[in-house]
């Protein structure tokens, strides 16, 4: 085994088995994702894990309600074309398990200096699109599905049901002051036994060394 492989066997699954996720899996699994880098130490995130059919149902549903709520009103082309992607936001209801990802404030380094300075917005909103607060929670979400994959479970990062997030929140229960939905995943062990993913940019493509 080469010492990379632990990477390349994490893939996009969306059919799963029906066997269950121990808690103690689930506990490892979450365990590794809080050894992600984060700024300052403030570890910014919050997972909530459902395994209860009723609550992932709901969730679903609440997606669904959303979407069509999103889509009243708008040319019937427009409405087509998001009701027909609509049923891919909740395939994680395929899977014994959900995973939420919330995230939690984060303070941009030299963001109240500029305030302070009586900086324009326009030079604060720069210095924030850098947005540090989610790329801690980011990374904290690939330790997870890269630990999930060692384990011989399947994940799929999803963002497309955050237009859903406040929904989704409710249904759960979670109440955190200044958290958000930040993603979610299916997890549970895959159907298929021969995964892929799609091809990679050339690494000549995506890549420059400045020595």
């Amino acid at each position: 085994m080469e010492p990379l492989d632990f990477i390349y066997k994490r893939h996009s699954v969306r059919k799963f088995k029906e066997a269950p996720v121990p808690n103690e899996d689930i506990k490892e699994i979450i365990n590794a994702a809080t050894y992600a880098p984060s700024g300052k130490n403030r570890q910014n995130w919050h997972f909530v894990v459902v395994k209860n059919r009723e609550v992932i149902e709901k969730m679903s549903r609440a997606i669904e309600k959303k979407g069509k709520e999103l889509v009243a009103g708008l040319p019937e082309e427009k409405s087509k074309e998001f009701l027909k992607y609509l049923p891919f936001y909740s395939f994680f209801t395929k899977a014994p398990v959900t995973v939420l990802v919330f995230a939690g404030p984060y303070p941009t380094t030299g963001a109240d200096l500029l305030r302070a300075k009586g900086a324009s917005e326009e030079e604060i909103r720069e210095l924030e699109k850098h947005n540090p607060g989610i790329q801690n929670v980011a990374a904290a979400m690939e330790n997870l599905l890269l630990a999930a994959a060692n384990l011989g479970y399947g994940t799929c990062w999803m963002t497309g049901p955050n237009f859903a997030a406040e929904e989704i929140q409710e249904v759960v229960g979670f109440q955190k002051e200044g958290y958000y939905l930040a993603a979610m995943t299916p997890l549970g062990v895959p159907e298929e036994k021969e995964l892929w993913s799609p091809k990679r940019k050339p690494l000549e493509e995506v890549l420059d060394i400045i020595e």
